[in-house]
């Protein structure tokens, strides 16, 4: 509106201005004229002569006017069509000339350019996720067909071959475990994922997830700690137990022997707040930024080990979002690391 206002307060000072300046100059010409011809007209005559040259000189610097004008939006328009050609065929390197008044060209130019910078991002995000993709699918392709191939040597012992059979099905678990992550976070981003809300005991599907992990924990001699409050939360019941599933399993994998589990439940003025810690490797302060990213990974050569594909927590973080949740992360490296999730109630 403010915007609106001054245009048109600037478009009414420059019809003035071009007003007087063409009269100024219709004087001044028929002064020089008179003068020089020594002529002697009635007042009238004079006036009606002043009047039709200095329209008529306005009429020329209107023209003149508009013609530059033209000029400048014909070269705007060549900009930003060769721009848009550009954009259709994938070249995302543009930025246009920012103009510094206010007008339409303005605020397209500014659109196109956001929007240049935009798609160039989606771009460079699509080429590292296809680099990743093509890289998890790759390492265990590589191990899977090299222990194939050392299968067909007859001089091999039960135990080698044993042991080779073991790996090779680890890397089609570790295949297959990728793929069905990838279709999940596709799915949880396509906006299309079955999302059903209802009323259940957050802290019973908590405690029951924890029970339901007691061979892992119990393997490893790992403490646990459990304090949960009785807590009812609407929320998908399936997809909160991925969450849940999800973070235990990491706290399991990467905390030692001995080691220590807690899981916290609290209802903090109408929110669920969950605390999952442990005494586990750790996360390092530069990592801890980058963790929810898809395929991060905070340690490559341990979590190889390890087969995880780093989007584990990429789909932890989407599920909380669609709750309107958020999910923290504090750690200290060789001290352990803490998630804690706040979710609406």
């Amino acid at each position: 509106m403010k915007g609106s206002l001054v245009r048109h307060l600037f478009g009414i000072f420059i019809f003035l201005t071009m007003m007087i300046v063409s009269f100024s100059i219709a004087y001044l010409v028929k002064t020089i004229f008179y003068q020089k011809f020594h002529l002697h007209l009635s007042h009238y005559i004079q006036y009606l002569g002043t009047t039709i040259l200095g329209f008529f000189i306005f009429v020329c610097i209107g023209y003149s006017f508009g013609k530059i004008i033209r000029s400048r939006q014909r070269n705007h328009f060549k900009e930003i069509i060769d721009a848009l050609r550009k954009i259709a065929k994938g070249d995302f390197n543009i930025q246009l000339q920012t103009l510094k008044r206010e007008d339409p060209f303005t605020t397209l130019i500014d659109h196109i350019n956001h929007m240049a910078k935009q798609l160039k991002e989606m771009e460079a995000m699509r080429q590292e996720f296809i680099s990743n993709v093509s890289h998890e699918i790759q390492s265990p392709l590589t191990s899977i067909g090299g222990f194939a191939k050392a299968l067909q040597y007859d001089e091999l012992t039960n135990e080698e071959r044993s042991h080779y059979l073991s790996i090779i099905e680890t890397e089609t678990y570790r295949l297959s475990k990728l793929s069905d992550n990838l279709l999940k976070l596709t799915s949880l981003e396509s906006e299309h994922h079955p999302f059903e809300r209802k009323n259940y005991r957050l802290d019973q599907q908590i405690r029951n997830i924890i029970l339901a992990c007691e061979p892992n924990w119990m393997e490893k001699e790992i403490e646990i700690d459990v304090s949960l409050e009785k807590v009812h939360i609407l929320a998908d019941e399936d997809l909160m137990s991925q969450v849940w599933t999800n973070l235990i399993h990491n706290s399991i994998k990467f905390t030692p022997n001995l080691g220590k589990i807690r899981v916290r439940l609290k209802n903090i003025d109408g929110k669920a707040m969950i605390k999952i810690s442990d005494t586990g490797i750790g996360i390092s302060k530069k990592d801890q930024v980058h963790i929810f990213e898809r395929f991060f990974k905070a340690d490559k050569a341990r979590e190889r080990s390890r087969g995880g594909s780093g989007l584990g927590l990429s789909i932890v973080k989407k599920i909380i979002e669609m709750h309107d949740g958020a999910i923290y992360v504090e750690s200290e490296i060789e001290k352990g690391t803490t998630f804690t999730i706040f979710i609406p109630v």
